[in-house]
């Protein structure tokens, strides 16, 4: 429903947005997909890829959160501009390293760029929109992310196939990034606060991190994106070697499938998700989250059957298994709005940006190199009960394939926190309204 509070260019600056958002989901896709020829000719672990990813969120997180206050206080469309230019560059960048180290670095170096984005463009999109289209706006905003993964995951293996390297598509990512930089730092942004129905003061906070942390569901979000961002980047960072080494498909393949896995699932999960928020959220309070939590508790059942089934049908595995992840989705047109509706508009961008340190550092960090430590170690295992001593690609997808069993671990947790946060959102919004921060 429109709204007189609603910018004139809303919908104009959201769409260069997404398109920058989908950028940054690609970026961050596209070593998934080359993670098995990467390995094979720098002689890596499970492991080491996974510390490539950990890297890579840790720089993520630590440096979003001088950036998240830097998006409360300076001009939001310079620093999406830079972001944007940064991670273009050292993604790009990628093409040129001679090995292991060099990637590493320069994949510390795309986090750093993409780290101003989500706090940024999420504070942004909150002064665009109103509360009652906020769950709408911020679905097509993430819808980014399941076309982003699923572009990457289309189109990266069978480019790799056609040109014989895994560094081309890095260039191919990077050059869209600096053109659309260009277009982004000449937006017109709205003032802080403009999309909401009272004044809010816009004095600076003393304490930010201190005052975010005593809103109960603030801190229950914060939960929720530590156990949901371990289980994303878990699955987005070995679904592909999964699928090569359990099933035997080639990367191509192995990457279609886990586009459909990963990305087409999030268009309908998102679509769906933000206009029935939406409506939820007209008829109950706390209602768009309790619709969540149930989701959540799905998606968690659905993946463990998925992982259940063995070796008996890569078709089965990919219908239950999109399943879940299309039944998680539902979380970002929930939960990121409830963060809209529970914290005051001059803390938004740090608030965005301690809920994403939070995530990444101890979430989504901690994820691809947990699961891949523990591939490792239970691939051993399986060596060792096979009675030999030297490893091979078959104990390697055993270990993996057991190791993913963590993702529905991680989801029902999720469900559970963002329950806990359902109890406390009707009355943490009240006081938002009241102009606490």
């Amino acid at each position: 429903m429109a709204s007189d509070r609603q910018a004139a260019n809303a919908w104009r600056v959201l769409l260069l947005l997404f398109l920058a958002n989908l950028l940054n989901f690609f970026d961050r896709t596209l070593p998934a997909v080359v993670a098995e020829p990467m390995r094979k000719e720098w002689g890596l672990s499970d492991f080491q890829l996974g510390l490539v990813s950990t890297a890579f969120v840790l720089v993520y997180a630590i440096a979003g959160l001088p950036l998240g206050r830097w998006a409360d206080r300076g001009p939001r469309r310079t620093i999406l501009a830079l972001g944007l230019t940064v991670w273009s560059v050292f993604t790009g960048a990628a093409a040129v390293v001679s090995g292991y180290v060099g990637y590493f670095l320069v994949r510390m170096g795309v986090g750093i760029g993409e780290a101003s984005y989500a706090p940024t463009a999420n504070s942004l999109i909150g002064d665009l929109f109103p509360s009652a289209t906020r769950a709408r706006a911020i679905s097509l905003f993430m819808l980014a992310l399941p076309l982003g993964v699923m572009l990457a995951f289309f189109t990266v293996g069978p480019m790799v196939q056609a040109l014989g390297s895994w560094r081309a598509p890095f260039v191919v990512a990077a050059v869209p990034g600096l053109l659309l930089a260009v277009a982004i730092w000449r937006i017109r942004e709205p003032a802080r606060g403009a999309a909401d129905a009272m004044q809010q003061d816009a004095a600076p906070v003393a304490r930010p991190i201190r005052s975010l942390l005593a809103i109960p569901t603030f801190r229950w979000i914060v939960g929720s994106g530590l156990t949901l961002n371990f289980a994303t980047y878990a699955i987005n960072g070995f679904i592909v070697p999964l699928l090569q080494r359990h099933f035997g498909l080639p990367i191509g393949s192995a990457a279609v499938y886990a586009g459909l896995i990963t990305g087409a699932t999030g268009i309908a999960g998102l679509t769906m998700g933000g206009w029935l928020a939406d409506r939820l959220h007209q008829h109950s309070e706390h209602a768009r989250l309790r619709f969540c939590a149930c989701a959540l508790v799905g998606a968690s059942l659905a993946t463990a059957a998925a992982l259940a089934l063995g070796s008996s049908s890569v078709a089965l595995f990919t219908v239950l298994f999109a399943a879940g992840v299309l039944a998680y989705y539902s979380y970002y047109a929930c939960v990121y709005p409830a963060l809209h509706d529970v914290v005051a508009p001059r803390l938004r961008g740090t608030a965005f940006a301690v809920y994403f340190a939070a995530m990444y550092l101890l979430g989504g960090a901690f994820g691809p190199a947990v699961v891949g430590a523990l591939s490792d170690r239970l691939a051993k295992t399986a060596m060792h009960a096979a009675g030999v001593d030297l490893m091979n690609e078959g104990f390697k997808a055993a270990g993996l394939y057991a190791a993913m069993n963590l993702v529905p671990a991680m989801l029902a947790a999720t469900a559970l926190f963002v329950y806990l946060a359902s109890r406390r959102f009707a009355a943490d919004a009240r006081a938002m309204r009241a102009g606490k921060p």
